[in-house]
């Protein structure tokens, strides 16, 4: 194991460990933080949890967060937007499916009024759109 990631296991009750190892997509480094006991709803020093900050193309670091217990509903308190707003705008439909399938609501808009089907459409992720309206019924 890498010095930094052996770093990461050690750290602080802050979730920065887990929170760093989720964002840069290091899907054994978030394993082994978990299964230490690292709390997949801590929040870094900027008050983010590592499922509002993992790659989000990394489906199996959502995955992991998610089976150890990560709300995949929590919100940003500014901008409102959550997890399914990221992988929707960003065109990630692997890691959006994993998030719904745990729960994650895709009825909810962000501060400007938008939901996740709204920033799939903007940015022209048609599949993620068509999985999204599908996925709600329409």
């Amino acid at each position: 194991m890498r010095e930094e990631d052996k770093g990461m296991l050690r750290g602080g009750s802050d979730g920065a460990g887990l929170a760093n190892a989720s964002a840069r997509g290091q899907v054994d480094t978030v394993q082994q933080l978990l299964e230490a006991g690292a709390d997949p709803n801590g929040v870094n020093r900027f008050g983010r949890r590592p499922i509002q900050v993992m790659m989000m193309g990394s489906a199996r670091v959502a995955e992991l967060l998610l089976l150890h217990g990560a709300d995949p509903n929590c919100a940003d308190p500014a901008t409102l937007t959550r997890p399914v707003h990221d992988a929707a705008r960003e065109g990630f439909l692997d890691t959006l499916v994993v998030l719904h399938r745990a729960g994650a609501r895709l009825d909810v808009r962000d501060a400007w009024g938008r939901l996740p089907v709204d920033l799939a459409e903007e940015r022209g992720h048609r599949h993620v759109a068509r999985y999204l309206r599908a996925a709600a019924g329409d």
